[in-house]
């Protein structure tokens, strides 16, 4: 018989497959000693066995989840519907991995018309007990029988209105005798059944609606957005209740043992009186500075300050914390390591390791590769800055980085018009877990109300996406769709700039400058690098890309791409001409021009790795990607080239190929005409040479690309050999280069091991690779992709990331007989998959000696490297 429901004191930190994050953490803090409501967990296993058995909840579960609620009332003393002690729980969803704000909660779970009577005359309080029974009518009302949130709070916020209440507190018993009255009444016009009267069935009710938000189309955009598998399930956490609620001695808060925008060693976090948790995470109210709490309880402020370092010091890891403060009494109802930004997590990891916390691997495998990119991004430029139109300066900096975008009010319209290629920012009131779609699409999002641990916050800052929260002195008015402002106005569409680091917002475009490295990232990379066992080049051909590359620590250039030198306006005329040629003498005629550009080309690059190595990828596609397409352009080109328009017409018919990346490319291109290979080849050798004269030595590595066959490659190999000696000898300078191949198609794969007795280096072109290994068109793919995806036909997109039993055999089969054949082969990755961290995991455990991906993925290639060599 399976096990379904342990109570927090059964688990342990280990038990996180089974029991979730929160349900593991909870047990744990009990293991610990620490101040935790008592309760059990439903396991993930109980999730997906409901989810794949038609939705029902099996005889076995329901008979451990008596048995464990009896244990429960035992230990609390209390009961359901107990006139004496009456026990209300909390119902919460908790993954294995965090989803902050993705699923469902409920609270105050157990009350009903009789029991709500029972806590008021047990508190002597009826406001106190008629605001939780009018908070779970709302979380029930949603969470259960699917009622618009809305039809709650336009009523509660009209009723507020119309009575003169400014805030919640403010309502008396009285009142809420008539908002709960009205909210059962929603119950019957919107879910057409009333709201349950028996706590069993309250809950059993709550548990499958938590199951069932597991597929809930937030929490799977989330997981798509964060690669989390959608099997894993989530458990579902049933906690006896405290209240923060219960007047102004109590109190719920969320803080972090650390800064989660800067990564300070300080106590961070917010709390707010009078309230509960989901007060503070939905950001209705703006609550007050952790440090607050010291003035207003300090016994409580200090034994909470003890827990936090006490959970920090046991977990290693800066802690995202959620207490409850009920009359005086601290209560701790999770943690969980704090998402934070990468400024953040490079500063916590470096501290730690300088506090002797942790070791350096314990500090690489700390920051999310992700997270890298947020080092990367642009920041406003001061200059821009002084003379912009201040919008507001009051909001909080809930997620640093800089964006521009057109002002949208809802999700909807932020998604819609992102995908039309407008650049947005979502303007709103507060963000809700149902806004995770249109915050995905936004550049920023910016909010009235809410605090640093809000959901716009937390969700921003996961997603690297510059946040504004708090904007008090912004009248957001989503309906008609503008914002007030000190006196103006500003409507749907105009432009706007967000500055998350300082929490300002201003009109119009503001320019940027890129980021820069900090020092401390500078030696966390050190590390990374100390312990990484691949190296990272780059694939770059243009000066600014190089620069960029070498910045971030790139090993050489893994990829030089000659394709994309050929089409500036000059060097493109020459090569239609070469292509229409109908000699071999005219052909020469024309590539003799491109070279005298390929070898300043070469030049540059060669000067700026000089002795790292480059390889150059010698022309790839296919011919007609040069030829014009139809119409006007094809007379303009005529005339360039002083030809007619008929002839032209007839040699791009002659060229065109019913599927061109399986046509006449590559080193096909290159048996059909040998001169072009040849001078490209005396290019390289010939910057090469000039370099060496001046005392600059380089590292230059030819690759043919497109091979099948060994015999293709053997007879290009001495193409390129025998003009590089031509040009040696007459330059009476001898220089070192290596001679490759680019395996990129399944026979190269299967055959390296012959390829490898001739070859001095291989690098995997994954792109083709996966294109050829599928039978799929890289350009037309996200046509039918994603449905592949969505319906598990695939697992990943195995342009983005490595098919590990498909296409990853072939590339193991090539490596381990490549090196059988030759083992000083040099081998390395330059496709797309070369700056995945999931590929690369899988790179790692292969013989191969480097990856190479675009500039500004370096830096987490570089991390990736070292992550996998740590889980080895």
């Amino acid at each position: 018989m399976s096990k379904f429901v342990y109570a927090f004191e059964e688990g342990s930190q280990s038990m996180k497959d089974l029991l979730g994050g929160k349900g593991a953490n909870l047990s744990e803090m009990m293991r610990l000693g620490l101040p935790v409501p008592n309760g059990f967990t439903i396991t993930t296993e109980a999730c997906i066995t409901y989810l794949n058995q038609g939705e029902q909840l099996s005889d076995e579960l329901l008979a451990q989840l008596d048995d464990k609620l009896k244990e429960l009332e035992n230990k609390t003393n209390k009961a359901f519907s107990s006139d004496d002690n009456l026990l209300l729980v909390s119902v919460r969803s908790g993954a294995k991995i965090s989803m902050p704000g993705m699923m469902d909660t409920i609270l105050n779970l157990g009350l009903n018309d009789e029991n709500v009577e029972k806590l008021a005359a047990k508190t002597n309080d009826a406001r106190f007990a008629y605001d939780c029974y009018r908070r779970l009518l709302q979380m029930f009302g949603s969470v259960v029988y699917n009622i618009p949130m809305p039809a709650f709070e336009e009523y509660f916020e009209a009723f507020k209105k119309d009575k003169g209440h400014v805030t919640d507190a403010d309502i008396p018993a009285e009142d809420l005798k008539v908002i709960v009255e009205q909210y059962k009444e929603i119950y019957i016009e919107e879910a057409h059944k009333p709201f349950p009267q028996d706590p069993k069935k309250q809950l059993t009710e709550a548990i499958e609606a938590v199951f069932k938000s597991w597929n809930n189309d937030r929490a799977r955009i989330y997981r798509d957005l964060n690669e989390i598998p959608h099997d894993i399930g989530t458990a579902v956490n049933v906690q006896e209740m405290v209240f923060g609620n219960s007047g102004d001695r109590s109190g719920t808060g969320v803080a972090f043992t650390r800064n989660p925008a800067t990564g300070e060693h300080k106590l961070y976090g917010e709390y707010l009186l009078n309230a509960q948790g989901e007060d503070v995470v939905a950001g209705i109210r703006t609550p007050k500075a952790i440090e607050t709490l010291n003035e207003q309880m300090p016994h409580v402020y200090e034994a909470f300050v003890d827990v936090t370092k006490k959970l920090e010091s046991h977990y290693k890891d800066m802690q995202d914390i959620e207490f409850t403060i009920e009359n005086e009494k601290l209560f701790i109802l999770q943690t969980r390591n704090g998402k934070r930004t990468a400024k953040a997590a490079i500063n916590i990891a470096v501290d730690m390791v300088r506090e002797g916390v942790i070791s350096k691997a314990d500090a690489v495998s700390m920051v999310d590769v992700k997270s890298i990119d947020q080092l990367l991004h642009p920041t406003f430029k001061e200059e821009a800055l002084a003379s912009a139109e201040l919008v507001s300066d009051k909001g909080l900096p809930a997620s640093p980085g800089a964006a521009t975008g057109q002002i949208v009010f809802s999700a909807l319209d932020a998604k819609a018009k992102a995908e039309a290629g407008e650049k947005v920012i979502l303007v709103r009131p507060e963000t809700s877990p149902e806004d995770i779609e249109g915050m995905i699409a936004a550049e920023a999002i910016v909010t009235t109300h809410g605090g640093m641990t809000s959901h716009a916050a937390v969700v921003a800052r996961g997603m690297g996406k510059c946040c504004v929260t708090g904007c008090s002195d912004l009248e957001i008015n989503t309906k008609e769709k503008y914002v007030k402002y000190a006196g103006k106005t500003l409507s749907e569409g105009d432009t706007i700039s967000v500055n998350g680091s300082t929490g300002a917002v201003y009109i119009g475009a503001v320019e940027t400058t890129k980021a820069e490295a900090s020092d401390v990232f500078g030696e966390f990379m050190g590390w990374a690098e100390e312990i990484a066992r691949l190296s990272v080049r780059m694939n770059a051909e243009t000066d600014l890309d190089i620069k960029a590359g070498y910045s971030f620590n790139a090993k050489g250039i893994g990829l030089v791409r000659t394709e994309h030198m050929f089409f500036g306006e000059e060097r493109l005329i020459e090569m239609r001409r070469f292509i229409l040629a109908s000699t071999y003498e005219e052909r020469v005629e024309a590539l003799n021009k491109i070279k005298v550009y390929q070898t300043e080309d070469f030049e540059g690059i060669f000067n700026l790795s000089l002795d790292r190595p480059s390889i150059v990828r010698l022309l790839d596609p296919p011919l007609h990607e040069f030829l014009p397409k139809a119409g006007e352009e094809v007379r303009i080109v005529a005339d360039q080239l002083g030809v007619t328009t008929d002839f032209l017409d007839k040699r791009i018919a002659e060229l065109h190929e019913f599927n061109p990346m399986l046509g006449h490319r590559g080193c096909r291109l290159a048996i059909t005409y040998p001169e072009l290979y040849e001078m490209q080849t005396e290019a390289i050798i010939t910057a090469v040479i000039n370099l060496k004269v001046r005392g600059i030595e380089t590292q230059p590595e030819i690759m043919i690309p497109l091979v099948s066959t060994s015999e293709e490659f053997v007879i290009l190999k001495e193409v390129v050999k025998r003009k590089a000696q031509e040009i040696m000898d007459a330059k009476g300078v001898q220089v070192n280069y290596l001679i490759g191949t680019m395996i990129e198609t399944p026979r190269a794969c299967l055959v390296a091991g012959e390829l490898a007795k001739h070859s001095e280096f291989f690098s995997f072109g994954t792109n083709d690779l996966a294109q050829l290994t599928y039978g799929f068109s890289r350009d037309d793919a996200g046509k039918f992709i994603n449905e592949y995806m969505n319906r598990d036909i695939l697992k990943v997109d195995p342009f983005q990331t490595l098919d590990v039993s498909g296409m990853g055999q072939l590339i193991k089969i090539a490596v381990e007989s490549a090196k059988h054949a030759n083992p000083d082969i040099k081998i390395g990755v330059c496709g797309e998959l070369g700056g995945d961290p999931k590929s690369i995991h899988f790179f790692n455990d292969l013989d191969i000696d480097y990856v190479s991906c675009s500039p500004f993925r370096v830096p987490g290639a570089i991390l990736a490297t070292a992550q996998s060599q740590v889980n080895k």
